[in-house]
C-alpha cells in the first residue's frame, strides 16, 4: 500500500486509523473559541498547485514573486520531486496571513487549512490503477474545536469548507507524486532538469505558460489552436494540462502528439542518458529556462 501523506499537519511514524467520507465527528472552529488562531500561530503547510493558483491570484502577483515571498522549497524525497511549503513571520512560525480576526485570505485559503482537523491521504492499493481517498482525524493539545458538539461525516465537513474544486485540481499533483514514490527505481532517478520542470510546471505557471507558447514547445509537440486558446484563456485548464504534460515527461504516458521526428530525438536522448548515468546533484529550485527541451530526463 503506497500513500501520501502531505496533508497531515503531523509526522509521525505510525499509521494513523483510516476513515471513509461518511465517518462522523464534532468538531467547530470559531471566533471566541479559547483555541482561536492557535493552530495558526505554528503552521508546517505543505501548499499544492492550486493553492499557489489561487493564493497568487488573490495577491494579484506573479507565481514567480509567490513562491519567491511567500513560500519555501523542499525535497518530499532524497533527489526526489520538490515541493513547496508556506514560508512563516519572519523569525517566527505564524502565518503571515493571519490577524486577530483571522485569516486574511481566508475564501482561498489552502486545502492543509481546509481541511483540518480532518488529514487527507491519497492512497493506491497493490494492483489498484486508481488512488483513492482516505482520511484520519487529528486532534492535537491545544484544539478544542473536538469538544464542540457540531456533528457532521468528513464528506459533510469538506463541502462546508469549499474543499470540492481544491481536491479536483490537486489530484493530478497527487498522482504524479504518489506514482514516482510507488515507482521507485523503475522510473530512474530524476535529473536536475527533470526537478526544474516539474517544479516550474506545478508551481511557477506563468513561467509555464511562456514555455507552451514558445518556440521550443512548438518545435516538439502538436498543439491545436483550441487548445491553446483554452490553456492559454484559463489557468485552471492550464494547471490541468501541466499535469497532463508531466506524466508525458516522466512516466511516457503519451496524450499530448508530438510532431513527426521529435519523438525518434526523445528516445535517442533516453537512450544516451541511461548509458550515462548522470552525477547525483544538489536540488535547487528555479524557473526552467525554456530554452531547455521538455522532455529531456
Amino acid at each position: 500500500m503506497n500513500d501520501d501523506a502531505d496533508n497531515i499537519p503531523y509526522q509521525s511514524p505510525v499509521m494513523p486509523v483510516l476513515y471513509e467520507g461518511d465517518h462522523r465527528f464534532t468538531f467547530r472552529c470559531y471566533r471566541g473559541i479559547s483555541c482561536w488562531n492557535a493552530c495558526c500561530s505554528n503552521i508546517d503547510i505543505t501548499l499544492t498547485p492550486y493553492d499557489i493558483l489561487r493564493l497568487k491570484g488573490r495577491l494579484g502577483i506573479a507565481a514567480a514573486q509567490f513562491l519567491k515571498e511567500y513560500t519555501v522549497p523542499f525535497e518530499m524525497e532524497k533527489d526526489g520531486l520538490a515541493g513547496v511549503k508556506f514560508r512563516p513571520v519572519e523569525e517566527g512560525t505564524a502565518c503571515r496571513f493571519m490577524t486577530a480576526e483571522g485569516c486574511s485570505v481566508y475564501e482561498d485559503r489552502p486545502t492543509a487549512c481546509r481541511y483540518y482537523p480532518v488529514g487527507h491521504l491519497s492512497i493506491r492499493h497493490e494492483n489498484e490503477f486508481e488512488d483513492r481517498a482516505n482520511y484520519a482525524l487529528v486532534s492535537e493539545p491545544h484544539c478544542r474545536g473536538h469538544e464542540q458538539p457540531d456533528e457532521q461525516s468528513i464528506d459533510e465537513y469538506r463541502h462546508s469548507q469549499g474543499l470540492e474544486p481544491f481536491d479536483l485540481h490537486s489530484r493530478g499533483w497527487r498522482q504524479l507524486i504518489l506514482k514516482k514514490k510507488s515507482s521507485g527505481p523503475t522510473v530512474g532517478k530524476p535529473s536536475l532538469r527533470s526537478r526544474q520542470f516539474f517544479f516550474m510546471a506545478c508551481y511557477d505557471l506563468d513561467t509555464f505558460r511562456a514555455f507552451v507558447n514558445s518556440s521550443a514547445f512548438g518545435d516538439s509537440f502538436q498543439l491545436s489552436e483550441e487548445e491553446y486558446d483554452r490553456i492559454n484563456g484559463d489557468e485552471v485548464e492550464l494547471l490541468e494540462f501541466a499535469y497532463r504534460l508531466l506524466k508525458q515527461v516522466m512516466f511516457g504516458e503519451m496524450s499530448v502528439p508530438l510532431k513527426e521526428g521529435a519523438r525518434e530525438s526523445w528516445e535517442q536522448k533516453k537512450r544516451e542518458e541511461l548509458r550515462a548515468q548522470e552525477q547525483a546533484q544538489p536540488f535547487v529550485p528555479r524557473p526552467y529556462d525554456p530554452a531547455l527541451e521538455p522532455f529531456e530526463r
